[in-house]
C-alpha cells in the first residue's frame, strides 16, 4: 500500500520531539549564514547567489541523469539577473527553461503557487514538446495513456517497480488540496513545509515527467520564503546530488510506509543542515575571488585572460595547460603561452613543478 492509498491521506503526522533540537539547530545556521551574507557588499552577494544557483540548476538536472554545460548555465542566470560576467555563452532552450523555473520559483516566492504557474514551469523544463525521444504532455497533469505512472528500474521484462504514483483521474482533486495547503500551511514551521511539500508533490507525481526537478524547486520555493530572501546561498540540489542513493531509499520506503513521516523530515533537515554548511565553501570561493580582483584592478590584461581567470577562480576542475587556455579562449596554443607567460610575470599564475608537455599552470594565492 503507498502513502496515497490509506484512507486518512494526506494526513501527515510526525514526532514533535525527535524534530525540535534539530529544527531549532537547522535554524540558528540559517540565520548565521544570512548574517554573513548581509554583512558582504551587494557585488560580493550576486556573486554567491550567482555561484550558489549555477551550482542548483545543474545538480538539480544531474540527479535526474542530466548533464547540463556550466558556461551555458551561468551565462543564462547572469543574463536574466543583469550581471556582468563578460563572455556571456549563448544557452539552448532547455538550459534556459532550467534556470527560468529556479528563478520564478526563488525571486518570486512571495506570488501564490497556483496550478498555471506549475504549468508554465513544466512547460518550461521540456521546451520541445518531448523528454528523451518520448512525446509527452507538456503543462498539463498527465493522463495515463500508456498505464499507470511507475517509478521503475532495470531491463524490459525485469522492471523494479519503486513506486506507483495515484491514478490520474484524482490529479485535479489531489494537486487542488495541495496547493491550498502550501499556501496555508498554518503555523508550520516554514522548513518542516519545505521537507512535507517536496514529498507530497512528488508523491503525487502529476506530471509525464519533471516532477523531481519541480519538486526541488517548490522546496526552494519554501525555503526562500522561510528567509523572506530571493537570493540563494545554500543548494539543497547539490547535497541531494551527494546523498541521491539516500534520497532515493528514503522516498521509497517513506512512499511505501505510513502516514508518519517523521524519519522523512529527519533527513531532509539533516540534508539541508549539511547544505548550509556546505555554503562556507560558496562564501569562501567568493571572497577569494574578489581579493584576486582586487590585487590586480590595475592591472592591463585581455579579455581572454580575465575569462580564463574567472574560470580557474571559479573552481576549475583539473591542471591548466596551453592546450586547455587556447581552448577555453578560443585562440592558438601561441597566443595561449604568451596570454599564460603575462600572467606569471604579473604574479596572477605560478609554473607548477613538472614540466615539458606535462607543464601545468595554478592561481598564485597570496
Amino acid at each position: 500500500m503507498y502513502l496515497w492509498e490509506i484512507p486518512d491521506w494526506p494526513r501527515f503526522s510526525f514526532d514533535e520531539k525527535r524534530l525540535t533540537s534539530l529544527l531549532a539547530r537547522v535554524s540558528r545556521e540559517q540565520g548565521r549564514l544570512l548574517g554573513r551574507m548581509d554583512a558582504l557588499g551587494f557585488d560580493l552577494r550576486d556573486e554567491a547567489n550567482l555561484r550558489t544557483l549555477t551550482e542548483d540548476v545543474i545538480k538539480t538536472s544531474e540527479i535526474e541523469g542530466e548533464q547540463l554545460d556550466h558556461d551555458q548555465v551561468r551565462s543564462s542566470l547572469a543574463r536574466r539577473l543583469g550581471i556582468d560576467i563578460g563572455g556571456l555563452a549563448p544557452a539552448d532552450r532547455h538550459v534556459d527553461g532550467v534556470v527560468d523555473m529556479l528563478l520564478d520559483a526563488t525571486t518570486s516566492y512571495n506570488k501564490p503557487l497556483i496550478e498555471e504557474r506549475l504549468f508554465s514551469w513544466h512547460a518550461a523544463l521540456f521546451p520541445t514538446g518531448r523528454s528523451g525521444l518520448s512525446a509527452i504532455r507538456i503543462g498539463d497533469w498527465r493522463i495515463d495513456i500508456d498505464g499507470p505512472m511507475q517509478v521503475v528500474s532495470g531491463p524490459i521484462g525485469r522492471e523494479n517497480i519503486h513506486y506507483q504514483a495515484p491514478p490520474a483521474s484524482r490529479l485535479s482533486d489531489e494537486m487542488a488540496r495541495f496547493l491550498i495547503w502550501f499556501e496555508h500551511p498554518g503555523d508550520m514551521d516554514s522548513l518542516l513545509v519545505a521537507a512535507l511539500a517536496h514529498l507530497w508533490f512528488v508523491t503525487i507525481h502529476p506530471f509525464d515527467d519533471g516532477n523531481g526537478r519541480i519538486a526541488r524547486a517548490i522546496a526552494d520555493m519554501a525555503l526562500a520564503r522561510s528567509e523572506k530572501n530571493g537570493q540563494r546561498f545554500y543548494s539543497m540540489s547539490a547535497q541531494i546530488r551527494l546523498e541521491h542513493n539516500d534520497y532515493y531509499q528514503l522516498l521509497e520506503q517513506t512512499q511505501k510506509g505510513g502516514l508518519d513521516v517523521t524519519e522523512w523530515l529527519v533527513w531532509f533537515l539533516s540534508c539541508l543542515e549539511r547544505a548550509i554548511e556546505g555554503a562556507q565553501v560558496v562564501l569562501g570561493v567568493t571572497l577569494n575571488k574578489a581579493q584576486f580582483w582586487e590585487r590586480f584592478a590595475k592591472e592591463p590584461m585581455n579579455v581572454r585572460q580575465i575569462k580564463v581567470l574567472n574560470r580557474l577562480l571559479d573552481g576549475f576542475e583539473g591542471k591548466l595547460t596551453t592546450s586547455k587556455w587556447s581552448k577555453i579562449a578560443k585562440c592558438s596554443q601561441d597566443t595561449a603561452y604568451r596570454d599564460i607567460l603575462d600572467l606569471v610575470a604579473k604574479g596572477a599564475l605560478q609554473k607548477d613543478p613538472g614540466g615539458g608537455r606535462s607543464t601545468c599552470y595554478s592561481i598564485l594565492v597570496k
